[in-house]
């Protein structure tokens, strides 16, 4: 995420549950595909794992951008 989407995101989170939620998922995503890209080798199931997280973490971003917009054009 850039910059001045995770402020805007720091300025909501406190009143938008949902937003936290996405949100705090998303950081906790990136921790976990984080740790299966250090490793220099990934079993047949760490490689599935890793890119179902890159789904779900997509998809989660995806639903932030959206809760986003609807601040931005409120």
């Amino acid at each position: 995420m850039e910059k001045h989407e995770e402020e805007l995101i720091r300025t909501l989170i406190d009143r938008d549950p949902e937003l936290r939620r996405y949100y705090e998922e998303h950081i906790e995503l990136e921790k976990r595909l984080a740790a299966l890209q250090h490793k220099h080798f990934l079993t047949p199931e760490e490689d599935l794992e890793k890119k179902r997280i890159q789904k779900v973490k997509l998809a989660g971003k995806d639903r932030i951008m959206e809760i986003l917009g609807r601040y931005r054009s409120a």
